[in-house]
């Protein structure tokens, strides 16, 4: 890679304005996706806009090319991380160029391909395309790839749906053709309160809490030692993972009340329902019982949070051959973290997972993308239309 080389103008200028808007997940997307709209409709293509039920947020899908021919995908999401309670040294959403980087907010994930993409547009409409380019941009992948969901129907239904998509997350411009899936749980305990001077004929919903939890690392480490194993990932097992816990009032009164989220990221051949199922088993025999035994309506109910699948595409595919030739780059990786690209697997669409910038850097205060990477990635999105024509 050209470590020097720079992206065009219209790629900074794109990505300065799509970093202005605060597209955190809990916030609308609307604002971003109007520009988008707008842009694309200044060029004469016309776009297709996906509301959910309140109609805060949108996902967007336009064709560039014939179509009635299947194309190539290229799918991204508009929400971002928040930033709250992070360090930022500059405004996360006014785009910063400083040397070889711009900073901001969802610069890297993944606003960047984003920009890439869209700054494009002109050379696309300009070609003489035989397949179709298909822009495919969702809102809220950050809290469990919920906005592709409706899309993802949408194509399913196409009689010229895709033939394959290249997702564009952050990826050092390596293909990736395989990352594990996600199912996140809320479990809810309804224990009995009472004061702690009598805490024997309470039931300590923290506790009983904490028990599942303590599972849920011996469960953890089984996966290490016994896996299964995929040699393919760095961490070659399926985890698992308890991030947040609430229970509790004060020290001197037995919790009547506690929940906590935990997470399954699986290898695309173990599914996560079954590793969850085994959870709850052991709760429902081995811990309610007890609990039941001092108050009949305490116990354990469970809310699924977010599950997106793992994606798994054979290096054989017709997809992984172009994306390494178009990324000029051989190497395959497969990764931990989780994108929507599993989603398009499983409708049929056969994807890989390729764009500027580093996990890395997501994520994290003071965000950033090379400038390096972002023209790496205009010279991708160039090869792939001139293969496309």
């Amino acid at each position: 890679m050209n470590h020097t080389a720079r992206p065009t103008a219209t790629t900074r200028e794109m990505l300065t304005a799509l970093i202005g808007f605060n597209t955190i997940s809990h916030h609308p997307n609307l604002e971003l996706i109007d520009y988008v709209y707008e842009y694309l409709q200044r060029l004469g293509v016309q776009s297709r806009l996906d509301f959910n039920a309140d109609r805060s947020k949108a996902n967007l899908y336009a064709v560039v090319g014939p179509p009635d021919r299947p194309g190539i995908a290229l799918s991204g999401h508009t929400d971002v991380v928040p930033v709250a309670g992070q360090d930022w040294t500059r405004d996360p959403w006014r785009a910063d160029e400083q040397g070889d980087r711009i900073y901001g907010r969802g610069a890297t994930d993944m606003k960047g391909f984003i920009a890439v993409a869209l700054a494009a547009v002109p050379a696309m409409l300009e070609a003489p395309l035989q397949r179709p380019l298909h822009l495919c941009w969702s809102y809220d992948e950050e809290v469990g790839c919920l906005g592709v969901r409706s899309l993802l129907e949408f194509l399913a239904r196409q009689d010229n749906k895709p033939a394959a998509c290249i997702v564009g997350e952050p990826s050092g411009m390596q293909v990736i053709n395989g990352h594990k899936g996600k199912l996140s749980v809320r479990c809810h305990v309804h224990g009995h309160a009472c004061h702690s001077a009598l805490a024997p004929y309470g039931v300590n919903a923290v506790e009983a809490a904490a028990r599942v939890i303590a599972q849920l690392h011996d469960m953890a480490a089984h996966k290490r030692e016994h896996g299964p194993f995929d040699e393919t990932y760095d961490i070659p097992y399926s985890t698992l993972h308890a991030g947040v816990v609430h229970g509790g009032t004060t020290v001197n009164i037995v919790p009547a009340e506690c929940w906590f989220d935990f997470e399954v990221r699986n290898l695309p051949r173990e599914e996560p329902g079954p590793i969850v199922e085994a959870v709850k088993r052991y709760a429902h025999e081995h811990i309610e019982p007890q609990m039941q035994a001092v108050a009949a309506d305490t116990g354990f109910h469970w809310e699924e949070l977010a599950r997106f699948p793992g994606l798994e595409t054979r290096a054989d595919e017709d997809i992984v051959e172009m994306a390494t030739s178009l990324a000029q780059s051989p190497r395959l990786r497969k990764v931990a973290f989780g994108t929507e690209a599993g989603g398009y697997d499983r409708i049929g669409i056969r994807t890989v997972v390729c764009g500027p910038g580093h996990i890395e850097q997501a994520h994290k205060p003071d965000e950033f993308i090379e400038l390096s990477q972002l023209a790496s990635c205009e010279d991708f999105i160039a090869r792939l239309i001139r293969e496309l024509c």
